[in-house]
């Protein structure tokens, strides 16, 4: 028996002579380097956080400072992930917060922050990660995601709010669909005159709904909005960050900051970390995508690729899987899904991603320089 365990145990014998109860403390853990306000900033969200939730231990990665927290040593932000990653797997974490982290292709964040008009807490679905390669199926998707982490934050019945942008009408068509054959969605009402459930940039800084839908990209521009109006945009201070990684086969719980995250933000993403635990969030992932499935989920989907099919280069053979390391930037989003086809049609091996600065592609470091060179002939 290792002395992380019997640490526990005494731990958990001391909870219940004080209360009665055995609990076992959440354990967040968060990587400190990559800040663009230093890895002191992390650490001190770190302690801030451990100061104020009793049933949360906040484990560092990285750069410990003079911190009495435990941590982990790590030089680099790519081993911070690695520790991390492993962490996760072995149950030394219930989850973690980071910055800078490539989730796989239909994995995407949900942001949470507080609305500067009424002090309202809004979910923004999504702000970094890719849903899905096709715009319309992957704001669909991040419907689905966020009313998952909103059910996972205590909500009964998220309302669902679609931003007005590009192909929301669709969108609309289509969870209004899913809700007709079952999956349970409740739709918000837009407080402007003509009502409905398209959302204006009113409705945000109002928050008309509990979960606002919309592509990645304008999530991620709402969250640093919302969260650095009063600083000036270089420090992030207000909110909750990105949010954790959501996805049908996600069962790590990461969650995002920024790397202009302030420690505040910090502190309150490991409250939100907690508060998803708590909630069961991945017991939920399977309900809810139960759920829409039997509400035909993927038929509609599938519909609605077949009639895309034409338009698409999809007889590419993909390669021998490689580690993918090394990120190719300056990828239009629209463009992503033809970029990483084309080099697998050149014999290389390449996934998609999203970073703090949008798309990216990842190939092995022995391809980096071609790959480079073809995506740059090809832009």
């Amino acid at each position: 028996m290792n002395k992380r365990i019997i640490a526990d145990i005494f731990n958990q014998m001391a909870d219940f002579v004080e209360k009665g109860e055995y609990t076992k403390k959440i354990k967040v853990g968060i990587t400190t380097l990559g800040s663009e306000h230093g890895s002191s900033e992390m650490i001190l969200g770190a302690e801030m956080a451990q100061s104020k939730f009793s049933d949360v231990e906040v484990l560092l990665i990285g750069d410990r400072g003079s911190s009495n927290l435990k941590s982990y040593e790590a030089k680099t932000l790519e081993e911070c992930h690695q520790i991390m990653e492993r962490l996760l797997d072995e149950g030394e974490l219930d989850a973690c917060v980071t910055m800078h982290y490539n989730f796989p292709l239909g994995v995407a964040t949900v942001g949470r922050v507080v609305t500067p008009a009424k002090g309202k807490e809004l979910l923004i679905a999504t702000t970094t990660g890719t849903a899905a390669f096709d715009r319309i199926e992957a704001m669909v998707r991040n419907a689905i995601y966020g009313n998952i982490v909103a059910r996972a934050l205590g909500i009964e019945r998220p309302t669902i709010g679609i931003l007005n942008v590009d192909g929301s009408r669709q969108v609309e068509r289509i969870l209004k669909q899913l809700k007709e054959k079952g999956y349970d969605l409740n739709f918000a009402i837009s407080s402007r005159q003509d009502g409905g459930v398209i959302m204006r940039g009113n409705d945000i800084l109002s928050a008309s709904c509990d979960v606002m839908v919309t592509d990645t990209l304008t999530g991620n521009i709402i969250v640093k909005l919302l969260s650095a109006y009063t600083t000036g945009g270089d420090y992030e201070a207000l909110g909750y960050g990105y949010g954790p990684g959501i996805g049908e086969n996600c069962k790590k719980l990461i969650l995002i900051l920024s790397r202009a995250s302030g420690s505040p933000v910090a502190a309150n993403a490991i409250k939100f970390a907690a508060e998803l635990i708590k909630g069961r969030l991945f017991e939920i992932v399977l309900k809810e995508f139960e759920a829409a499935k039997k509400a035909g989920f993927e038929e509609i989907i599938k519909d609605m690729r077949d009639k895309e099919a034409p338009k698409k280069q999809t007889d590419a053979k993909i390669p021998e899987k490689k580690p993918v390391t090394e990120e190719i930037y300056g990828i239009d989003i629209l463009e992503l899904e033809d970029m990483v086809k084309l080099l697998w049609v050149k014999g290389i091996y390449a996934e998609s991603g999203m970073g703090c600065t949008g798309p990216v592609i990842l190939v092995n470091k022995e391809d980096y320089q071609k790959a480079l060179e073809i995506v740059n002939k090809t832009k």
